[in-house]
């Protein structure tokens, strides 16, 4: 159910069993990281019913600190996390969890609460919960983008970012509708 080839761009109609999927991640990633964990978030257009999406989980991890990043990639390769360095940002540490076959199956930002990237993930999924239209109009862009570039994964995301930064560029700070805590 879950994983894409690396760098194609393929979507997929939402799947409800994409919650319970994202149950059982958000189960066993305070396990791994212990006390770190604050907050766990669906995020990403698996989290967004009636949204077409890539077949890979978005999750947010808000810790307490994320200053050692080794206490991260050793926690998380017992779950199949790699760190993928080239894709971190101040404030986000980015890992990826792919399958035997190496299809992606899930990111993973980790992030302290109020981060931009805490606030980027979490306000964009709640904007699009609580406003049909502009999810109408994202999925419409989505399925557009996906056809134009079917091998460019960071085309199809470029694409997207006017889009996104409308979108937050209309919102507050909120605090997310739903989220796990450990």
């Amino acid at each position: 159910m879950l994983g894409c080839e690396r760098h194609l761009m393929r979507l997929v109609p939402y799947r409800p069993a994409r919650v319970e999927l994202f149950q059982q991640e958000a189960e066993r990633l305070p396990a791994a990281l212990g006390d770190q964990v604050v907050r766990i978030e669906h995020a990403g257009s698996t989290s967004v019913p009636g949204l077409d999406a890539k077949p890979i989980l978005d999750i947010v991890v808000a810790v307490r600190d994320m200053a050692d990043v080794a206490v991260f990639e050793e926690a998380l390769r017992p779950l199949r996390y790699i760190h993928k360095a080239e894709n971190d940002r101040p404030g986000r540490l980015y890992f990826v969890k792919r399958r035997p076959d190496d299809r992606s199956t899930h990111h993973l930002n980790i992030t302290e609460v109020g981060t931009e990237c805490w606030f980027t993930h979490v306000a964009f999924r709640d904007y699009l919960l609580a406003h049909p239209e502009a999810m109408a109009e994202y999925l419409a862009l989505k399925r557009r983008l996906a056809e134009q570039h079917p091998n460019d994964r960071r085309a199809y995301g470029e694409g997207k970012d006017l889009f996104i930064e409308r979108i937050l560029a209309s919102t507050e700070k909120c605090q997310p509708t739903s989220s796990r805590q450990p």
